[in-house]
């Protein structure tokens, strides 16, 4: 074994037990402490309290393994975009992505609300994606006009902040039973995650994870230049789209489940290439889907804890360790005489 397999391996073992402890930790710690006995009693099926057991199966676990699978599909989100772009800073709440998936979302649940229609999960994922690409649209077109990548960043949160402004608006018109969970949502919130969720957005990151790893030569190709991409075989036109298509749908399933979280697919890809020293595909993104899931489980723990019994936001607590590593990539580009 040379000793970049084993910096590799070492690598995702340090991501696995992380993951395997920080897990546990979610599960165990809250309002209502559940210890690991009970948990085993309880997966052996074992007689416990009752109420344990509830908020053991019906609020704990589906929370858990919801944010497990969003916080590595936003990492891999932002990884995907950052490879799009070819610069470290691009990601889908940086970019505006996620704003403009929030306010389809915003506005699809309302509109059903006042037609006292039921949303299903298939539903906001849907408005989310159109919303997505609608954003996405904007900042392609913005891309081909702006040479600078900064630029480009100030434009994405402008285009973030309008379409804030507009969820925000549309909010205001649900009903008073409605507007509290509605406006919970919209700040980012892994809460009321149930199992019916957690099937959905499994079956959709899956199948998006596979369909992005078996890209992986074509993003290798791709981060060469595209003129080594294209002596390579590789069709960039088509591949560019299968990101655009591929990191809006990773970033929609998000939104749909948890609404916009920032910082994440910015800090985490940058935080896994530190860590794998490598920017090889075919490494970058399962060890990006990992490094997400990890970072989101820390600051779910957080963000549940640190004020118990009040809750806070998810996105409060990933911009407070999301926003320096931001920072220092901008400090490390500046270094380096990079616009």
């Amino acid at each position: 074994m040379n000793k970049k397999t084993l910096r590799f391996t070492i690598a995702y073992i340090f991501l696995l037990i992380g993951i395997i402890a920080f897990f546990v930790l979610n599960v165990c710690i809250g309002s209502v402490d559940i210890s690991l006995k009970q948990i085993f009693d309880s997966i052996t099926g074992k007689e416990i309290d009752g109420t344990i057991n509830t908020i053991l199966w019906e609020i704990r676990l589906p929370r858990t393994v919801a944010v497990l699978i969003l916080g590595g599909a936003l990492s891999l989100s932002g990884y995907l975009l950052q490879t799009f772009f070819h610069n470290p800073i691009a990601g889908p709440f940086v970019l505006g992505i996620s704003s403009g998936a929030k306010m389809c979302v915003a506005l699809t649940m309302v509109f059903l609300m006042s037609n006292s229609l039921k949303s299903n999960s298939f539903t906001l994922i849907a408005a989310a994606f159109a919303g997505a690409m609608i954003s996405m649209g904007f900042v392609l077109f913005a891309s081909k006009k702006i040479n600078s990548m900064a630029m480009l960043i100030v434009c994405g949160v402008m285009i973030g902040y309008i379409c804030s402004a507009i969820t925000e608006l549309v909010v205001t018109f649900a009903s008073d039973a409605d507007i509290v969970n509605l406006h919970n949502w919209s700040r980012g919130s892994f809460s009321g995650e149930n199992w019916a969720n957690v099937r959905v957005m499994a079956l959709v990151v899956i199948v998006s994870f596979i369909a992005v790893f078996l890209l992986s030569k074509q993003l290798d190709a791709y981060n060469l230049g595209d003129s080594h991409a294209l002596s390579m075989g590789v069709n960039v036109k088509a591949l560019r789209v299968f990101i655009v298509l591929l990191s809006s749908l990773l970033s929609a399933c998000i939104v749909a489940f948890a609404g916009p979280i920032s910082f994440v697919g910015v800090a985490a890809p940058h935080l896994i290439r530190k860590l794998f020293n490598t920017d090889k595909p075919i490494v970058m993104i399962p060890a990006c889907f990992l490094g997400g899931s990890f970072f989101c489980l820390i600051c779910d723990l957080i963000a549940r804890n640190i004020l118990s019994p009040t809750e806070l936001n998810i996105s409060t607590v990933t911009a407070i360790f999301g926003a320096p590593v931001v920072i220092l990539i901008l400090f490390d580009r500046k270094k380096r005489g990079r616009a």
